[in-house]
């Protein structure tokens, strides 16, 4: 019985982490202000019949802060890179001079900042939904558990290491909120 108690734990604890990961990479998705390759994760191109993501046809890179450069590894890619940036709706007309494509990312006024915080703070609540959830999974093991013979003091000292991991995983997705508002409202 104790291994299935100590392989709960540690799949609560790596379940959680997974949740916190992919949290994390939506955040980077949002734009704060700054121009990155990332932003462009998600963007799929239509290469020969096949969705590619556009990462994997062209190189990706930030000039300055306000400017990304896309250059295609072949040409005729050109145009399918642009209609996929349109398409993503991400906020920005993409620029083809024929060669490459540069995206200018205007400055963030004040009430698109207040929306970009308004749009992480919703990822940060799916995350602790997630994370919720995870813990909810894994009490009701505990349950099962303790139907099976698991003594009563056991399983409360289980749940409460379950609600410690919750709470430690639920400040972090606070901590990365505060870090993105943070990031977003500096001018």
């Amino acid at each position: 019985m104790p291994e299935n108690l100590s392989d709960n734990i540690s799949n609560t604890r790596l379940a959680m982490e997974r949740a916190i990961g992919h949290f994390e990479q939506e955040l980077i998705k949002i734009r704060a202000g700054k121009a990155t390759p990332n932003m462009l994760d998600g963007i799929v191109v239509d290469y020969y019949g096949t969705p590619t993501p556009i990462n994997q046809v062209g190189n990706i890179s930030a000039i300055d802060a306000r400017t990304i450069t896309i250059q295609p590894w072949e040409k005729n890619m050109l145009q399918p890179m642009e209609r996929a940036i349109i398409a993503s709706n991400i906020g920005v007309n993409p620029q083809n001079d024929g060669n490459i494509i540069r995206l200018f990312l205007p400055p963030l006024t004040e009430e698109r900042r207040k929306e970009l915080v308004k749009r992480s703070n919703g990822e940060g609540e799916q995350a602790k939904i997630a994370i919720r959830n995870i813990r909810r999974d894994n009490i009701e093991q505990i349950k099962k558990f303790q139907k099976d013979g698991l003594s009563e003091d056991l399983a409360r000292e289980e749940e409460q290491k379950i609600q410690d991991i919750t709470n430690e995983f639920i400040s972090l997705v606070e901590k990365h909120l505060a870090t993105k508002e943070k990031e977003i409202m500096a001018v």
